[in-house]
């Protein structure tokens, strides 16, 4: 199983992830989110994250491709998460131009939504997650979508499961749906953007059983 862990900000819930052998951390680019990342506290977690075996991932919605292309080069980013309304001609001309991977979020609500499956071209990763409401934030909303509608889907890409997972229910994914990779965020968190490590802990404890 992979795992990611969005909205890191602090070097400690970076230390802990890694401690538990998280794969990727994401570093959220959106301003009207609460887990909005600086370029330089961006930087100083990607320096830090060197010494460790987990990934840095920039997760970005809707950004201007220029300063995207910007943030790519300056932070030497080798895998970036796309969760917003990007479209196939956005992705080819990041792709054209860099060496990296992405992660393409596509929101579900009901079956219609499978339909964006195998809709986009160029990608490395699909990431399902709960579709958000005209008020709401494109994610971090704590909200789960019926999983149940990925069950026996054809999905060639490896994929990630997202939208309000947390200790009580992680146990769930894999007799359902088996995923690939599962994305945390809200569920680990003692408030809107800030990270728990004695909740990062327990989710682990209690995925491995230990």
């Amino acid at each position: 199983m992979i795992f990611k862990i969005c909205g890191l900000k602090e070097k400690t819930s970076l230390l802990c992830c890694a401690t538990n052998k998280v794969d990727f951390f994401g570093m959220i680019f959106y301003e009207k989110s609460p887990r909005n990342i600086t370029f330089d506290e961006a930087k100083n977690l990607i320096n830090f994250s060197k010494n460790l075996t987990i990934k840095p991932v920039g997760v970005f919605v809707n950004h201007d491709i220029y300063d995207l292309k910007k943030i790519i080069t300056s932070l030497k980013l080798k895998y970036i998460q796309l969760h917003g309304d990007e479209n196939q001609s956005y992705i080819d001309e990041i792709k054209n131009e860099f060496k990296l991977k992405i992660i393409k979020k596509l929101s579900i609500k009901t079956v219609n939504d499978l339909k964006n499956i195998n809709y986009f071209k160029n990608i490395d990763y699909l990431l399902f997650d709960y579709k958000p409401q005209i008020n709401e934030l494109p994610g971090g909303n704590s909200k789960i979508f019926d999983w149940s509608l990925l069950k026996g889907q054809k999905i060639e890409l490896p994929w990630f499961i997202s939208g309000g997972i947390n200790e009580s229910n992680i146990k769930n994914i894999q007799k359902l749906i088996n995923p690939n990779g599962i994305d945390l965020s809200s569920g680990v968190e003692e408030s809107k953007g800030i990270k728990s490590n004695t909740k990062i802990n327990n989710l682990f404890k209690k995925f491995y059983d230990y």
